[in-house]
């Protein structure tokens, strides 16, 4: 879906934003469990994480339609970038 859906000159900057997700993701989900597990105790703040994470997906999955029915075959973005590689294709295999 991202090299499909992102634009060439955008992919830079959301890749940074990308980055920056994954390195603050996990701290952040250490303190959280690390916190529940010293209030409430270890067992709490496993099945808090888990009923945490499953009410998060199904947020984004009613807040973000688009993204659960994405489909690569009628995709604009996606139609536009195939037409865009097919056409340069032969211009490469000449070259």
């Amino acid at each position: 879906m991202w090299n499909q859906t992102i634009p060439d000159e955008l992919r830079g900057r959301l890749a940074g934003i990308e980055l920056l997700s994954y390195s603050i993701g996990p701290t952040v989900g250490q303190v959280r469990s690390g916190g529940f597990a010293a209030w409430w105790g270890v067992r709490t703040s496993v099945w808090s994480g888990g009923l945490l994470c499953a009410g998060a997906v199904g947020l984004l999955a009613l807040c973000l339609p688009g993204l659960m029915a994405y489909d690569v075959r009628t995709n604009e973005h996606a139609l536009r970038l195939r037409d865009r590689r097919t056409a340069a294709a032969p211009a490469e295999a000449g070259a």
